[in-house]
């Protein structure tokens, strides 16, 4: 297939932007959203999990270094032992589920930041065909300094009535 998937668009959205009844309650907490452009040929699911694996977006550590070319860490991992094999095929129930849980840790969360997530992340997460889950990587994966998130929940949304594949991480730093 070679790589033809195309970055569209990204968001960022970090809690510490919104106004919290306690200014530390966000706990630098934050989730990104990349947008790609599927292929125009129809190919399935895990060879688009190769190819946004293989893409430059892809390379990033997420903790503060931003999209790197030539990068060797994907968030708390090695990249080169992200394969589409550690993702796991998820339910858009399970994946709201993993998504809720991680927000319960927090106090009430601003309603500016629920619409927020509510449209970037939650919609996202209804529209899409297919979601998979980064799992299945043990501690041997895990980077020199990867352990900097305490919280790294991937996921990866295939949304082809839109034509996009969206990689979705929300995390702390």
């Amino acid at each position: 297939m070679g790589n033809t998937l195309a970055h569209e668009a990204s968001a960022f959205i970090n809690f510490r932007d919104y106004k919290w009844r306690d200014s530390r309650a966000h706990g630098f907490s934050w989730v990104d959203v990349k947008h790609l452009r599927l292929p125009p040929e129809s190919v399935g699911d895990r060879e688009l999990l190769a190819a946004l694996i293989g893409h430059e977006q892809f390379r990033d550590d997420y903790a503060g270094g931003g999209v790197l070319p030539e990068g060797l860490r994907h968030g708390p991992y090695w990249l080169r032992l992200v394969t589409p094999d550690v993702y796991e095929a998820i339910s858009r129930e399970k994946s709201a589920e993993i998504l809720r849980d991680w927000m319960d840790l927090f106090e009430e969360m601003p309603a500016e930041l629920e619409a927020d997530l509510h449209r970037e992340v939650f919609n996202r997460l209804t529209a899409a065909d297919h979601i998979y889950y980064l799992s299945g990587l043990g501690d041997e994966a895990i980077h020199d300094w990867g352990r900097v998130h305490e919280y790294f929940h991937e996921f990866v949304l295939i949304d082809r009535s839109a034509g996009r594949i969206t990689l979705l991480v929300a995390a702390d730093d």
